[in-house]
């Protein structure tokens, strides 16, 4: 099963949630709010696409936090501000045959599900 997960009035979800139903692809949609953020499973996505990858530094809610918070970034802090902030986590972040992948651009997702 295809899993989209991401924030539902982010642009680049909607245009990702766009895509997908144009081309008939099935997926099941998680919303961090909404459905909220499992720690354990933040973690295996921080350790398959690294952490830094899905730490999102140019968002709103990263450039917020106060100096302190952001010094010495390693895994565990990032994590811990990224269960609390999940606007932090750059998106969409697709989920599609066991492999993580994120951010969205059409021939990436053309390429992922061969579709023309």
């Amino acid at each position: 099963m295809t899993k989209l997960f991401g924030i539902k009035n982010c642009d680049t979800i909607k245009k990702a949630r766009t895509w997908l139903e144009q081309h008939s692809i099935a997926y099941e949609f998680h919303d961090y709010r909404a459905d909220g953020l499992d720690p354990t499973w933040l973690h295996e996505v921080a350790s398959s696409l690294g952490w830094q990858a899905l730490l999102n530094t140019r968002g709103t809610t990263y450039r917020q936090l106060s100096d302190k918070q952001k010094a010495d970034m390693n895994m565990d802090k990032a994590l811990s501000l990224m269960c609390e902030f999940p606007a932090m986590i750059k998106r969409p972040l697709l989920q599609h045959n066991q492999q993580y992948h994120l951010g969205f651009k059409a021939d990436q997702y053309a390429s992922l599900f061969h579709a023309k």
